[in-house]
């Protein structure tokens, strides 16, 4: 296979577009009545374990941070946006220069995203920001609401477990720590996913379970997509 084929736009492209539409596709899924009874009753499972194990933390997290509105308006901005920007952002950078290591981050990129859908299928769970005992800052502070519109057609809102947004942090940090041209940016990446995590937290998107298997489903694809070469890209 030729290098120029190797780093084909329209490859990356369908392999892009087909991995959101299994996404979607599970969303059609567990989009419906008995779903999202589904998605409430696992959502407070998961917090009546972390109750269980003493790591419910997320609540008094949340409430430290409140007080700070335009923090917070910055933290959902960084929930809704930038976590999935900056990690197709920085596939598309190294697909730009034609970098060794695209092909490998890309997928575990997309291993990852894969591997979250059976949970997503078969655990729908609620988000934290729709219990009574936590704040839906994106609608409350942010006045933005997710569950409607357009916006509401582009997402999975019942797939807290595992965390997405963690995974892609474990994935885009080991990326940066490996690939950057700066040495500031590869000694600052490991701290992007714990940074991930305390925003989700915070706006009260994910639990402390499931930015935990989110990592270890980061970490699995990293490992699966380095166990895959030097297969077709």
């Amino acid at each position: 296979m030729t290098q120029g084929r190797r780093f084909s736009r329209k490859r990356e492209v369908a392999i892009g577009l087909s991995a959101y539409a299994v996404y979607l596709l599970v969303r059609g899924a567990v989009m419906n009545g008995k779903g999202k009874e589904k998605a409430e009753r696992n959502a407070e499972r998961i917090v009546a374990l972390e109750r269980r194990l003493g790591i419910h933390v997320e609540p008094d997290l949340q409430r430290a941070v409140l007080p700070y509105r335009r923090l917070i308006h910055v933290l959902n901005l960084s929930y809704a946006t930038l976590n999935v920007g900056l990690t197709v952002g920085y596939l598309m950078l190294l697909f730009s220069r034609r970098h060794p290591e695209f092909h490998r981050l890309r997928r575990a990129t997309v291993l990852t995203i894969l591997g979250a859908q059976p949970a997503f299928l078969w655990f729908p769970t609620a988000p934290p920001r729709k219990l009574e005992h936590m704040v839906d800052t994106i609608a409350e502070v942010s006045k933005l609401d997710l569950d409607a519109g357009l916006i509401a057609k582009l997402y999975h809102p019942l797939a807290a477990m595992p965390s997405i947004h963690v995974a892609f942090a474990v994935v885009s940090g080991a990326a940066m720590a490996e690939t950057a041209e700066s040495a500031l940016v590869r000694r600052l990446a490991p701290g992007y996913p714990p940074l991930v995590a305390l925003v989700v937290f915070v706006t009260a998107n994910h639990y402390l379970l499931d930015a935990v298997a989110g990592a270890a489903l980061g970490a699995a694809g990293l490992e699966f997509a380095r166990r895959l070469e030097p297969g077709d890209p």
